[in-house]
C-alpha cells in the first residue's frame, strides 16, 4: 500500500510507517533543516524505491500527481495546541488541521493517521476539538467563503444528524497514547486520529498497551528483577521506600512487561565525546552538550525511569528538561543521539545539524516505535476489512 505524509519533520512518523509496511509516494515539509534530515536518511525512508522529499508548503500542492494514496499520515504543527506556546488554536495561522483535510479529501486514501499534542484536548479547544473531528469525518464538506468555523462546524452537525450524506466520509476514532505503554522509554502523552473510510464499514480500534508502569515500579521495589537484570547494585534510594503488602500484591497482577527506562535506551552507548569535532565521536550524533543545570520546574530524567517528553523548546531552544538527572546530585544534556534513541530512532539514523536544531527536530518527532505501532494496526484494519468483503 502507498502512503503519503504531510508535515514530516525529521521522519519519526515516516519510519515508524515505512517500518509498517507502507510505501511512501512522498514526504511533505515546509522546513528546510528537516529536509535535510530527511534527505540524509532516505535510505531507511524508502527502503525500495528512489526518494520523494518535498520542501513545500502543504496547502502549495497539486496532489492528483502522486496517483493512488491508501494511507496519508502526518503531524500537523503542535504549536496551536501545546501547553507551552499562546495556545490560539484556530487563531494560529500554524493550524493545519483544516489543510490536512483539504488534502484528504483530494487523495480520499482508505485510511488517515494525524497525531498531536495533548493540549489539543485541553477543555477550552473542546469545541474546535470537536469540529476537528467532524472536518476529518466529512473532508469535502469544506468551509465556504466568509463562513466562521463556528457556523462551518454547526452545518456539518446538522449533516450528521440528518444520517443522509452520501459523499465521502470517514469513520474517525482518536486516543490520547502515551508512548511508554508501548515500549519507547519516554512518558510522552500524545493525540492520535484516525478514519477509516466509510466504505470499509469499520470503526478503528487502537492497540491494547504492551508495558505497565506497574510492573516496573514491581520490579524496582518488590521482586528486584529490575536491577538483577541489568546486574547493578539496587540504590540506597530504593531500598529505604518500603512497599506495603497489599500495594505490591496489587502491583504483581498485570501481565504487561515493565515500561523501559532511560537506562534501557542508552546505557549501552560509550561515553559521549568532549568535543564540538562530530568527526570524532565514535557513535554519530553522540557529541557532549554543555551548559545543562537544575532549576525550578527543569530537573531533567530520573536515569532509572522513562525519560519525560524530549521537547523541542519554546522559540526553538530545547529546555531543561532534556537532560539525564543520575540521581546523585549531577547532570548533563542528552547527546543527539541519545535523545533519538529515546525517541528510537536507530542509531543509523543521522542528524546533521546543531545540537539545538537537532533537538528540536527530535523533540517534534513521532516517536518511531509507536508510529509503526499505529500505522500497522491501521493498515491491518484496511486489509482485514478489504479480505471480508471478498
Amino acid at each position: 500500500m502507498n502512503s503519503l505524509e504531510l508535515f514530516a519533520g525529521a521522519g519519526g512518523l515516516a519510519l515508524g510507517t515505512a517500518l509498517s509496511g507502507l510505501h511512501h509516494r512522498a514526504l511533505v515539509e515546509i522546513n528546510e533543516s528537516a529536509c535535510r534530515t530527511l534527505e540524509r536518511n532516505a535510505a531507511l525512508l524508502f527502503p525500495e524505491h528512489d526518494s520523494h522529499i518535498i520542501n513545500a508548503d502543504v496547502r502549495s500542492l497539486d496532489y492528483s500527481r502522486f496517483g493512488k494514496i491508501d494511507v496519508i499520515t502526518g503531524g500537523p504543527p503542535c504549536q496551536p495546541f501545546s501547553l507551552g506556546g499562546k495556545a490560539l488554536a484556530y487563531q494560529d495561522s500554524r493550524d493545519m488541521f483544516p489543510s490536512a483535510a483539504k488534502v484528504i479529501s483530494q487523495t480520499q486514501p482508505a485510511a488517515f493517521v494525524l497525531e498531536n499534542v495533548k493540549g489539543l484536548l485541553r477543555k477550552s479547544f473542546a469545541p474546535y476539538f470537536s469540529y476537528i473531528i467532524l472536518r476529518l469525518t466529512y473532508p469535502e464538506v469544506s468551509l465556504r467563503d466568509g463562513e466562521s468555523w463556528i457556523d462551518h462546524w454547526a452545518r456539518l452537525q446538522k449533516l450528521q444528524s440528518a444520517g443522509t450524506y452520501d459523499g465521502l466520509q470517514y469513520n474517525v476514532s482518536w486516543s490520547l497514547l502515551n508512548a511508554a505503554d508501548y515500549g519507547v522509554p519516554q512518558c510522552r502523552e500524545r493525540v492520535f486520529i484516525v478514519g477509516l473510510k466509510s466504505d470499509l464499514n469499520k470503526q478503528f480500534v487502537f492497540p491494547e498497551p504492551t508495558h505497565a508502569k506497574e510492573r516496573l515500579l514491581y520490579e524496582q521495589y518488590v521482586s528486584n528483577e529490575y536491577w538483577e537484570k541489568r546486574n547493578i547494585a539496587k540504590p540506597q534510594f530504593y531500598q529505604e521506600q518500603i512497599m506495603q503488602p497489599a500495594t505490591a500484591r496489587k502491583l504483581a497482577e498485570t501481565s504487561l512487561k515493565p515500561w523501559l527506562t532511560l537506562r534501557d535506551a542508552i546505557s549501552d552507548l560509550p561515553p559521549c565525546t568532549h568535543t564540538s569535532n562530530e568527526s570524532k565521536a565514535t557513535v554519530p550524533n553522540h557529541v557532549f552538550q554543555d551548559g545543562a543545570r537544575v532549576y525550578p520546574g527543569h530537573t531533567g530524567s530520573l536515569y532509572d525511569w522513562p525519560a519525560k517528553t524530549i521537547k523541542a523548546g519554546v522559540h526553538g531552544v530545547p529546555g531543561g528538561e532534556n537532560m539525564i538527572n543520575f540521581g546523585d546530585g549531577s547532570v548533563r544534556y542528552l547527546t543527539v543521539r541519545e535523545a533519538a534513541r529515546v525517541q528510537c530512532f536507530p542509531d543509523n539514523f543521522l542528524f546533521a545539524s546543531t545540537w539545538t536544531e537537532s533537538m528540536r527536530q527530535i523533540g517534534n518527532a513521532v516517536p518511531v516505535q509507536l508510529a509503526r505501532i499505529v500505522v500497522s494496526a491501521v493498515t491491518n484494519s484496511i486489509n482485514h476489512r478489504l479480505e471480508s468483503m471478498g
